[in-house]
Formats: C-alpha cells, sequence, structure tokens
C-alpha cells in the first residue's frame, strides 16, 4: 500500500474511534438526558430516579423527583403525632408527600404552563381534601403546614385544564374530584369544559345530561344535552326513555298542583320519545293519560 493511501486509512481509523464518531455513541442531538430517570420513575424504582436526577433544577427534572417521591409516598407509613404532642387541626401530609408537592410547585413557579405539575398536585392533595377537615374550608387553617381545601385542588385542576387546551384528563378528575366534594357548580363547570373539548361526543352529552338531571336539579338542561345527543345517536331508544321520563315527572308535579293543560302539554312531550309501548315509561304515561281523562270527565 503507497504511503498516501495508508495515511489515508489510518485517518479514518482514528476518526471512527474518536468519542463523537464510535458507532456505539448515541448521536448528541437526539439524547434525552432525562430518559434513564423517567424509565426509572415508571419502573417504580424510586430511589433509584431520586439518585440519579440528584439536585437538578430543570422543570422537567424537578417534575420526575416529585413522581419519584409521590411514588415513595404510596408506601410509606401514615404519620401520626408524637406523643403529648397538639392534634393538627387537618389531615396530616406524610413526608414524601410534602417532598413532592415542594418539586411541583417548584416546577409551576418555573413553568406556570407545565399542565403535567398541576395535575400532580390535584392528585396529590384530592384525597386529604376529601377526608380532612379542611374539605369545608376555603385555605389552610391555624395548625396547617399545607393547604389541603378542596378550593385548593380545584384551583390546581383549574391551572392543569387551563395549561392544557386540547385534553380531558383533568376534565375529567376535576369532575369526579368536585362531585364527591359536594361541589355541583365546580362539576357543571367540569361538563362544560368537556362537552366544549368533544362538541361531537354524544357520550359526553348524556353523561352531562345525566349530571343534570341527578346533581344538579336541573331537568330543563338535561332535556338539552339530551337533545343535542340525539342529533349524534338518533336511534339511541335509553336516551330518549330518559327525556320521556322527565317530561312524566313534571306532568305528576303538575297534575298534583292541578295545573291540567300544562300537564297534557308534558304527557305530548313525552309520548314523543316513548317508542317502547312495553317499557315503563310508557306504562306510567298510559296511567297518567287517564287520570287527565277521569279529571275532564272523557
Amino acid at each position: 500500500m503507497r504511503p498516501g493511501r495508508l495515511a489515508s486509512v489510518a485517518g479514518a481509523l482514528l476518526l471512527l474511534w474518536a468519542p463523537g464518531c464510535r458507532r456505539d455513541a448515541p448521536a448528541s442531538g437526539g439524547d434525552d438526558p432525562l430518559a434513564e430517570p423517567r424509565a426509572l420513575v415508571d419502573a417504580r424504582r424510586f430511589d433509584d430516579a431520586i439518585v440519579r436526577l440528584g439536585e437538578g433544577n430543570d422543570p422537567e427534572a424537578l417534575y420526575l423527583l416529585g413522581r419519584a417521591w409521590a411514588g415513595k409516598a404510596q408506601t410509606a407509613p401514615v404519620p401520626t403525632p408524637a406523643p403529648g404532642s397538639v392534634s393538627p387541626a387537618g389531615p396530616l401530609l406524610k413526608p414524601e408527600e410534602e417532598q413532592a408537592l415542594a418539586f411541583y410547585e417548584r416546577v409551576t413557579a418555573a413553568r406556570p404552563d407545565h399542565a403535567g405539575a398541576h395535575l400532580a398536585i390535584a392528585q396529590l392533595l384530592a384525597a386529604h381534601a376529601l377526608a380532612g377537615a379542611g374539605a369545608r374550608g376555603v385555605g389552610a387553617r391555624p395548625g396547617e403546614r399545607v393547604d389541603t381545601s378542596v378550593d385548593r385542588v380545584l384551583r390546581s385542576f383549574g391551572d392543569a385544564i387551563q395549561a392544557d387546551p386540547a385534553g380531558i384528563v383533568a376534565v375529567e378528575e376535576m369532575i369526579r374530584f368536585a362531585m364527591a366534594a359536594g361541589r355541583a357548580s365546580a362539576a357543571d363547570g367540569g361538563f362544560q369544559e368537556l362537552v366544549q373539548r368533544r362538541r361531537e361526543d354524544p357520550e359526553v352529552l348524556v353523561r352531562y345530561g345525566d349530571f343534570l338531571a341527578g346533581p344538579a336539579g336541573n331537568a330543563d338542561g338535561a332535556l338539552a344535552r339530551y337533545a343535542q345527543a340525539l342529533i349524534w345517536r338518533p336511534d339511541d331508544t335509553a336516551t330518549r326513555l330518559k327525556m320521556a321520563e322527565i317530561h312524566l315527572a313534571a306532568a305528576s308535579a303538575l297534575l298534583a298542583k292541578l295545573q291540567y293543560a300544562a300537564a297534557e302539554a308534558r304527557l305530548r312531550d313525552a309520548r314523543r320519545f316513548v317508542l317502547d309501548p312495553a317499557s315503563p315509561q310508557a306504562a306510567r304515561l298510559r296511567e297518567l293519560e287517564g287520570r287527565i281523562r277521569d279529571i275532564r270527565g272523557r
């Protein structure tokens, strides 16, 4: 081999084995420095993830630290007041939960648009808000180191929803939490947001209608949502029967008040939605119509 050719081969080999050009070295441009700790957290190796993350200040690293500490909290013992000490006013957070919360709050301070951290705060505090006396308050009370009130949790859910304009996870969780906490107005707002994000989903409209007909006590609002659902799914017999049930209940109440004309109008509305003559609603319709005929002497 000629000297010039030999020098070229040697240079190529040196480049091949240089640190930046080894075939088994990942390309630096595509590296995810948090891939390993994220995988450790997903694998529930929380202690390893905490060691790997160290004292990072990057919001995503802080978020992973929060997740790791929250994961550790799941199996940590529930704290109890020391003998002879005064019991706190509200529920005690585990030390691991306090660590997780501190990291999440650092994330939201640096990145107010970090939906994951806002949602994680709400999830971390939700059980405490429902279980403790703080669920009836509007903020942290004397003796509490952390605000575990329902309002605090709802704010965090709201921040998560605002930070993720297309997602529905935070919306769904807020609705469940608000209903468990007895906050019908907050749940109603969550359903309205869910309908906005899933405009053509009849299941969401029916669920909203069920909520309005039940806990919210808004029968007319329920009818409007059920009617919207029927636009997308006109053969939905179950939803039609729910609408009939509302009209029948209204007709019965009007009969009790001797408002016969209004009751008849409600029964006509009910008949439009009772397609199955063997259904309980059909039997109820016949009964109420019979009462109207007897009253009018027909």
